[in-house]
């Protein structure tokens, strides 16, 4: 039997690659006969470029970043490029992880444009930005800054700074990356502004108090003013707290993580050459439907007529929700193990339930 194994990370525990060579060592014990094909698979957010080089090789260039925070000032970062693309994973320059989920107010997105500089000066002609897992919420205001944009306030002082802004010239940054294709790798559909903006969508989750998410968002109103209201409102805008947004404003084509990941993995081929396709993630929730690796992965093999089974820290949806989300099957860690050892040996546990799926699915 061929089975194609393509998770996400489950977050907080595993990346994704880890986590495919956990389920792939559980099935094997299984099924020593069958072959297994390893794809890892990320939307854009944390684990973008490791999951990127694991398919593609290519060179990871190594450096350090302006920190989104006073806490982080300075933080490791590694581009990967492969064939003149250079691939950029925003998280690593201001995920929420190196924010605590607190001050997103003042936390800036300036070492994501460092990390764009870093691929400008290795030559890259093309450069895929990940957009995942922010722990900020400045519209991309530190990005444009450290490309050379000014304003008539500092732009790299997170939305805080935003509150008194009138003026952007932006003017600088585009010439940078004058030749360069730009390209925002995201999941996210809200505009940079409103009711389900980045402000009011994300915020509380990057820490930002309810009662302050009316204030932060009239900043970001202030941005979108100075430089393209039209633009903010687009699809992906508000994506990495704005930083889908920024990159726009510097000519910037979004698209799907999952699609992006999976066109250049060559999923599809490798579904059509699978007999059962396993997925995975932390939560598998409704969420999972809004762009989610195992959503995607379930459209691949749905296209490829091929059952999809879902492994998970945790399963949140009925049998019902879960074959609208493409699943034939979903198995839960926890439920399987215990939570205890779910967290204490996430490896070792995904394995144990790999093994048990493979003897309901393998031959």
């Amino acid at each position: 039997m061929r089975l194609l194994i393509a998770p996400d990370k489950f977050a907080g525990t595993l990346t994704a690659v880890q986590a495919a060579e956990a389920i792939a060592e559980g099935w094997a014990r299984q099924a020593p006969g069958d072959a297994l094909d390893l794809a890892p698979m990320s939307d854009g957010g944390p684990g973008f470029v490791g999951v990127l080089n694991a398919t593609l090789g290519g060179e990871l260039l190594a450096g350090t970043v302006t920190g989104p925070v006073a806490a982080a000032p300075e933080v490791p970062s590694t581009l990967l490029v492969s064939d003149g693309t250079a691939y950029v994973e925003s998280a690593q320059a201001c995920g929420v992880h190196l924010t605590g989920g607190r001050d997103a107010e003042h936390a800036s997105s300036y070492g994501v444009g460092e990390l764009l500089a870093q691929a400008l000066v290795a030559g890259a002609r093309r450069i895929v930005v990940g957009l995942g897992g922010s722990g900020t919420n400045d519209g991309g205001a530190g990005l444009l800054a450290a490309l050379g944009a000014t304003a008539d306030v500092p732009l790299d002082r997170g939305v805080a700074g935003l509150e008194d802004l009138r003026s952007v010239d932006v003017a600088a940054a585009r010439e940078r990356l004058a030749g360069v294709e730009l390209v925002a790798a995201s999941d996210v559909d809200s505009p940079l502004t409103g009711l389900f903006g980045a402000t009011k969508t994300f915020g509380p989750q990057k820490g930002i108090p309810e009662a302050e998410l009316p204030r932060w968002d009239a900043a970001l109103e202030r941005l979108a003013a100075a430089t393209d209201r039209r633009m903010s409102l687009e699809p992906g805008a508000g994506a990495a707290g704005g930083l889908g947004f920024a990159l726009m404003l510097l000519g910037a084509a979004r698209v799907p993580g999952i699609e992006l990941v999976a066109r250049v993995t060559d999923l599809a081929a490798r579904a059509r050459r699978a007999d059962v396709v396993v997925t995975g993630e932390g939560a598998f929730d409704f969420s999972s439907r809004a762009g989610k690796v195992p959503a995607g992965v379930a459209a691949v093999a749905a296209e490829a007529l091929r059952p999809c089974v879902a492994l998970a820290g945790q399963v949140l949806v009925g049998s019902r929700e879960m074959r609208a989300l493409g699943m034939d099957s979903a198995y839960s860690l926890v439920d399987a193990v215990g939570e205890e050892r779910a967290f204490a040996d996430p490896a070792g546990a995904l394995a144990d339930l790999a093994q048990r799926v493979a003897r309901t699915w393998s031959g």
